[in-house]
C-alpha cells in the first residue's frame, strides 16, 4: 500500500510539469531508442548474411586452390592452382562421407539471344551441384553426366539473366551465344537472392564443366570444387578426408604444406559475420552514450525540483516523515521519468525499425532481449543519477528547509 502511495505521489509530481518533464526525458528516450535501433540493424544485416550463407547448400564444403612461393615471394590463395578433373574422379570415387561433389570452372563473356545482350559469369559444374547447392529448377531440366562426357553445348539460365534476355517469353529451347559459341537453353534456375558479399546468385549461366573447361575458358584447371557432406555432424570428418584425398592426389609428402584450402559453413559465416559484429557493438557504444547524457539531464531537473520544493520538503519532515522516506518519494520520481522515457524510447525504436523494413533496403530484427536490456539500463540510469538529488533532498534540515524562500 505505502508503495502504492509513494508511486501515485511521484507521478502525481512528475504529471505537474509535463513538458519539463517530457523533455528532461528526452535524453533516455532518444538513447534507448537508438540502442534499440543499431541493435536490431546489427542483428538484421548477421541474420542477412546467415540467410546468404545458409543458401550456398545446408552441408556445403568448399575446396579452393591454395597460396604459391616463387622466389621467397608468398602468393594468396588461388595462386597455385593444380586441380584437374582428376582431382574431381578420385573424390567421388574414394570419399565415403559426401553425396555430391561438382567442379566450378569459371568464365564470363557477353550472352548475345532473345531481346539483345547481356554480360554475365558463366559456371562450368557437374550434375551434383544442384543437389549441393540446395537450388532447384523453376522450369526444365538439369544436364546429364552424358552431356559433361560429351561437352555438350546446353546451359541453365539464373533468374537475372532469363528475365534480360528472354523477359515475356519462355526460353527453353530457345538458342544463346555465349563468346560466338552457339548453347541450347534446357532449364532456368529458380531465384536464390544476393550473395553474402552483395551480388546476385542469379546473375549466372550454368552449363557442363568440361564444355565450359575445353570451349570457354581454355585450360585444363578447375577454379573450385564444390562438395557435400552425408550430414551435417559429418562435416568436420568429411573435411579431414578430403584433405588426405587431395594430398595423395597431388602427391604431398609428410611436412608438406598443403597446395589447398578447405572450408565450410562455419568458416565463411564466422568471417562474413565478424565485421558486422564488432560494427554493432560499436554503434550501440556510441548511442549508449545518449543513455548516459540523459541520466545527466535527469540528475539536473531532479536537483533544480528538489530545490522548487524545499518548503514542500520541510513540512512532510515536520509531519512526521522520515528521511528515507523523502529519499524513496524523489529517487521513485527519478526511476518513472527514466522508465517512462525508456518506454517511448521502445516504441520509437519501433516505429524506426518498420520503417527501416517497410521502406529501405536496410533489415532490423528486434530481440525481445535488447528490449529488456534496454529497460534495464533505463531504470539503472534513474537509480543511479536520481540518488544524488533524492540524498541531497532526505538530508535537509527540517527548520531551515521551513525558513526556505
Amino acid at each position: 500500500m505505502q508503495a502504492k502511495i509513494i508511486l501515485k505521489v511521484a507521478t502525481k509530481s512528475i504529471m505537474k510539469s509535463r513538458m519539463r518533464s517530457l523533455l528532461t526525458a528526452l535524453g533516455i528516450i532518444i538513447g534507448v531508442a537508438a540502442v534499440v535501433v543499431m541493435v536490431a540493424i546489427g542483428d538484421g544485416a548477421q541474420r542477412n548474411v546467415e540467410k546468404s550463407i545458409a543458401s550456398l547448400g545446408t552441408n556445403l564444403i568448399i575446396v579452393t586452390p591454395g597460396t604459391s612461393t616463387s622466389g621467397g615471394v608468398r602468393g594468396g590463395a588461388g595462386t597455385f592452382n593444380r586441380f584437374t578433373m582428376d582431382d574431381v574422379d578420385k573424390i567421388k570415387n574414394e570419399a565415403t562421407l559426401i553425396k555430391g561433389v561438382s567442379p566450378l570452372v569459371r568464365s564470363g563473356g557477353q550472352i548475345i539471344g532473345g531481346t539483345g545482350n547481356w554480360f554475365t559469369q558463366i559456371q562450368g559444374v557437374s550434375p551434383d551441384y544442384l543437389d549441393i547447392r540446395e537450388w532447384p529448377l523453376q522450369s526444365g531440366e538439369f544436364f546429364t553426366d552424358r552431356d559433361v562426357m560429351a561437352r555438350s553445348k546446353v546451359c541453365i539460365l539464373g533468374m537475372d539473366v532469363k528475365k534480360n534476355l528472354f523477359p515475356n517469353d519462355d526460353p527453353i529451347g530457345q538458342q544463346i551465344r555465349i563468346r560466338n559459341t552457339p548453347f541450347k537453353v534446357i532449364g532456368v534456375l529458380s531465384e536464390k537472392g544476393q550473395s553474402s558479399v552483395g551480388t546476385s546468385n542469379d546473375d549466372v549461366i550454368l552449363a557442363p564443366s568440361k564444355t565450359v573447361l575445353d570451349r570457354l575458358s581454355g585450360g585444363r584447371f578447375i577454379s573450385s570444387i564444390q562438395v557435400s557432406a552425408i550430414t551435417t555432424d559429418k562435416i568436420a570428418a568429411a573435411q579431414a578426408e578430403l584433405r588426405n584425398i587431395m594430398r595423395e592426389s597431388h602427391k604431398l609428402v609428410q611436412g608438406e604444406d598443403d597446395d589447398f584450402t578447405i572450408r565450410d559453413q562455419s568458416d565463411l559465416s564466422e568471417a562474413a559475420t565478424e565485421t558486422s559484429r564488432i560494427l554493432t557493438i560499436l554503434l550501440a557504444s556510441v548511442a549508449g552514450v545518449s543513455l548516459v547524457v540523459g541520466g545527466i539531464g535527469i540528475m539536473n531537473i531532479m536537483l533544480v525540483s528538489v530545490t522548487e520544493r524545499t518548503r514542500e520538503i520541510g513540512i512532510r519532515l515536520s509531519v512526521g516523515a522520515r528521511a528515507s522516506d523523502i529519499l524513496v518519494q524523489f529517487l521513485t520520481e527519478a526511476i518513472v521519468l527514466s522508465l517512462s522515457g525508456g518506454v517511448i524510447g521502445v516504441a520509437l525504436s519501433f516505429l524506426i525499425a518498420y520503417i527501416l523494413n517497410t521502406y529501405t533496403d536496410q533489415s532490423a530484427f528486434i530481440k525481445p532481449q535488447i528490449i529488456m536490456i534496454a529497460f534495464g539500463f533505463a531504470g539503472a540510469i534513474g537509480i543511479f543519477f536520481g540518488f544524488y538529488p533524492a540524498r541531497k533532498a532526505s538530508g535537509l534540515n527540517p527548520i531551515d528547509a521551513l525558513r526556505y524562500e
